[in-house]
C-alpha cells in the first residue's frame, strides 16, 4: 500500500507561516545530493540522516493539521525528488485528505531541479502538487520575491487551485521584517529556524541571539 512506503524525513512542523501562504504543515525530506553552497539546511543533505517514517505517518500529520485549520502543505528538504515514490504517494494521499476537509488547502513542493533536468518518471512525482518552486539555491543571486531563496528560482502554479493561491504572489516582494521564524525543539536542546532567509539574515540572527546571551552551536548553515 502507498501508506506503507518508507521515507526519510528531517523534520515536520505545524504551523509554519514562512513557506507559502497561510498556516501550513511543513515537511522536510532528508537527503540532497545537490549540496548548494550557502544552503541553510546542510543537516538535510545526508540521505542516512534524519529519521525513518512512512508515508502513512506523514499523512496522519497532515490530517491532524487540517483538523487544526491548515491552509496548505509545504514539502521541502533536502531534495524531495530524491525520494520520488514517497513524494508521489504523499501528494496523492494529501490531495485526497484535503478534499474531505473542503478542498481549499494547497500543496507546494520545493525542488532544486529545473524542469527537464530530472528523468521524466522522477519529475512525475510532482503531479499532485498545486505549485512548485524550482531551481538550485544560488547564494550570489539574492531575491526579494516571496518564498524564493535566489533570483533564478521560479514559483510555478500547476493547477487551478495553485493559480488562485500563488498567482497573486508571483511578482510580490517580501514585506519588511524577518523572513524566518524560530522554534525550540521539544527537548529544549535545540532551536529550529523555518523560512527563506534574506541575504545576511542568519548572521544577523546569530549576532542578535549572542547579544541576548544565547549562542547557537553547530548551526546547520555552517560547514
Amino acid at each position: 500500500m502507498a501508506e506503507e512506503i518508507a521515507v526519510r524525513v528531517a523534520d515536520g512542523y505545524f504551523p509554519v507561516e514562512t513557506l507559502g501562504p497561510g498556516r501550513r504543515l511543513a515537511l522536510w525530506f532528508q537527503g540532497c545530493a545537490l549540496a548548494c553552497p550557502g544552503c541553510m539546511s546542510r543537516h538535510t543533505w545526508d540521505p542516512a540522516g534524519g529519521r525513518a517514517a512512512t508515508v502513512g505517518e506523514l499523512l496522519e500529520l497532515w490530517e491532524a493539521a487540517l483538523e487544526r485549520g491548515a491552509e496548505g502543505l509545504t514539502v521541502s528538504g533536502g531534495e524531495p525528488l530524491a525520494q520520488p515514490a514517497a513524494l508521489a504517494a504523499l501528494l496523492r494521499g494529501a490531495g485526497r485528505l484535503r478534499e474531505h476537509a473542503g478542498g481549499t488547502a494547497d500543496l507546494l513542493v520545493y525542488t532544486g531541479h529545473e524542469p527537464g533536468e530530472a528523468p521524466g518518471e522522477v519529475w512525475e512525482a510532482l503531479a499532485g502538487a498545486d505549485a512548485v518552486v524550482t531551481g538550485r539555491f544560488r547564494v550570489a543571486e539574492p531575491t526579494d520575491l516571496v518564498w524564493r531563496g535566489s533570483a533564478n528560482q521560479r514559483l510555478v502554479p500547476r493547477t487551478p487551485l495553485g493559480i488562485r493561491r500563488y498567482g497573486p504572489h508571483l511578482a510580490r516582494g517580501y514585506p519588511p521584517g524577518p523572513r524566518v521564524s524560530l522554534r525550540a525543539d521539544g527537548a529544549g536542546t535545540g532551536t529550529r529556524v523555518y523560512g527563506v532567509p534574506a541575504r545576511g539574515e542568519l548572521r544577523r540572527l546569530e549576532r542578535g541571539l549572542a547579544a541576548s546571551g544565547l549562542r547557537l552551536t553547530d548551526p546547520s548553515w555552517r560547514p
